[in-house]
């Protein structure tokens, strides 16, 4: 959506996320962010123009040999089953996560049927050890929110069985379990040991709720962001995720990046 973006930039990979959305329907509609049946639709018009400028052949070389990152959940989880809605009352943990699997695979299925073969799929962070659910569901001493943790937990487990589930039915699929769980986990619970100094709250402003925008150029900034586990109540700090991104890579890049 860049007004700048190039043509030549299409052929090294773009981005369609959109901060807020989830695999959840209402997630994306609340937020009012692109939701993913939105985001497919960018990656078919990705595709159209990537072929008018390498042409087809090559377009479909560059899908089937791209990595394709999927960062989908947190919102579900934290902003709508505990959120202010009633999904926590329609739906249990189990049968919550049953419907985010079922549109995850729906959606992972169409990348699929588009070209898309090497896929990595980020499970859901410790979402109740974040700033804000601290301040939120951990009571007056800002514990982890254990139900967050806890729903966040059944869905990693459940997306493991799915990814592996279609990897055996889709030819040449190369689809990846991505664990961000444990390496931000460690983080939090083993800030001194990481080179950190503070996991409990972000470096913007109080860091106990604000997040994205409400961080602004006007808010307090914490002397030293390197001492943070946290940016603002929800996100990590450069530094924590280049922590994670390393362990992430460890432990599924060979399956994503192994020769074929």
């Amino acid at each position: 959506m860049d007004p700048n973006l190039q043509p030549q930039d299409l052929i090294t990979g773009v981005c369609f996320a959109s901060g807020g959305a989830g695999y959840d329907p209402l997630t994306s509609k609340l937020a009012s962010t692109w939701s993913l049946s939105d985001q497919l639709g960018m990656l078919k018009e990705y595709i159209v123009r990537l072929q008018g400028i390498v042409g087809a052949n090559r377009t479909n070389f560059i899908l089937t040999r791209s990595l394709y990152v999927i960062s989908l959940s947190s919102c579900d989880i934290a902003n709508v089953y505990f959120g202010p809605t009633s999904r926590r009352y329609e739906y249990d943990f189990a049968s919550y996560t049953d419907l985010m699997l079922k549109y995850a695979t729906q959606f992972l299925k169409e990348i699929y049927s588009l070209g898309a073969r090497r896929i990595g799929v980020l499970g859901a962070p410790p979402i109740g050890c974040v700033p804000s659910q601290r301040t939120i569901a951990g009571g007056l001493r800002r514990q982890c929110g254990e139900g967050h943790n806890q729903l966040a937990t059944l869905f990693n487990a459940k997306l493991t069985i799915l990814l592996d589930s279609l990897n055996k039915d889709m030819p040449d699929s190369r689809m990846a379990y991505l664990d961000i769980y444990n390496p931000l986990l460690d983080l939090i619970e083993h800030p001194e040991e990481n080179g950190f100094k503070i996991a409990e709250k972000g470096c913007c402003g109080t860091g106990i709720i604000e997040v994205a925008p409400i961080c602004n150029p006007s808010s307090a900034i914490c002397t030293d962001v390197n001492d943070y586990v946290f940016w603002d109540s929800f996100h990590p700090t450069e530094r924590a995720y280049k922590i994670i991104t390393s362990q992430v890579l460890k432990n599924g890049g060979n399956w994503l990046f192994g020769h074929q």
